[in-house]
């Protein structure tokens, strides 16, 4: 089956790029074409972090309390209670482990919100725009529907068409953080080659992408032996993740993958499913399988 084949069987628009990272040969499916990146910029913010750490600009250990006015809901801190206390490194963690809203935001201010289009310049990212965090994306979701806050946006949003949802800023790559999958394989490679900043910050970025909790996508797909590092990234009606898989044999390849759903739906296991079998597709396809 073709990589078109895996995404018409489940009737959806796909995107798809995969680089080998050592020989730079590649494979694709719309691959210069701009998406929405979600929570897949959180790369390059985690990138940041590290590189700062390296050069000696911020102390990983430094102590950070995320209070209610810091939390921006979903998985990790942003569920919490009460008042939480952690280091930076562990805002670095959960920013990629759990896809944490509240602490990418938190971090994204500490190490510099315009940093990240500045990072992606010198890297060669010539169309990777980056237009603010997680916090600017939602106050941009809030503003398109007139809604004054979170809870306002939860009672309009179910009520809105399908073309209502698409039409907003955080679904437009034009309009929002966005870049491309040839674009995201290349950060990847550059992360794996240690040639993305000093060798200490892109195995940080590795170390974090590694323990990613979410499993469904790119790390079901792939055979027992196969270390596949990612990060997700999800809106409604739109499903996706970058990553790596590093076979025994020594084979590297970089993987950005998404997908565009007819339903608004965020839990769907057979698009999950389904980005694995692309990217596995396109890998075996490289590695002459």
């Amino acid at each position: 089956m073709s990589i078109d084949e895996v995404f018409a069987a489940e009737d959806v628009e796909g995107w798809l790029h995969v680089r080998d990272i050592d020989d730079d040969r590649a494979v694709g499916v719309r691959a210069g074409e701009p998406v929405v990146l979600s929570s897949i910029v959180k790369i390059l913010l985690v990138l940041e972090f590290a590189r700062q750490v390296a050069a000696g600009a911020l102390d990983p250990a430094e102590r950070v309390v995320l209070r209610g006015g810091d939390r921006l809901g979903g998985w990790g801190t942003g569920g919490c209670a009460d008042d939480v206390e952690l280091s930076l490194r562990d805002l670095a963690y959960f920013t990629m482990s759990v896809s944490d809203n509240t602490a990418a935001d938190v971090l994204l201010r500490r190490v510099g919100p315009d940093l990240l289009p500045m990072l992606a310049a010198e890297l060669g990212l010539s169309r990777t725009r980056v237009i603010g965090g997680p916090r600017e994306m939602l106050e941009s979701m809030f503003a398109d529907v007139g809604a004054a806050d979170g809870t306002a946006f939860a009672r309009i949003f179910p009520a809105l068409t399908g073309d209502q949802v698409r039409g907003l800023r955080a679904f437009d790559p034009e309009r929002t953080t966005s870049s491309t999958p040839a674009e995201i394989t290349r950060l990847l490679q550059l992360i794996w080659r240690d040639a993305a900043g000093p060798a200490a910050a892109c195995a940080t970025v590795r170390e974090l992408m590694g323990r990613q909790m979410f499993w469904t996508r790119l790390a079901a797909a792939f055979p027992a032996g196969v270390r596949v590092s990612g990060k997700t990234g999800t809106l409604p009606g739109l499903h996706m993740e970058a990553g790596v898989a590093e076979y025994p044999d020594g084979g590297r390849y970089a993987i950005a993958v998404f997908a565009r759903t007819r339903q608004l739906a965020t839990a769907r296991m057979d698009i999950d499913r389904l980005l694995g079998r692309a990217a596995l597709t396109a890998v075996r396809h490289l590695r002459g399988e």
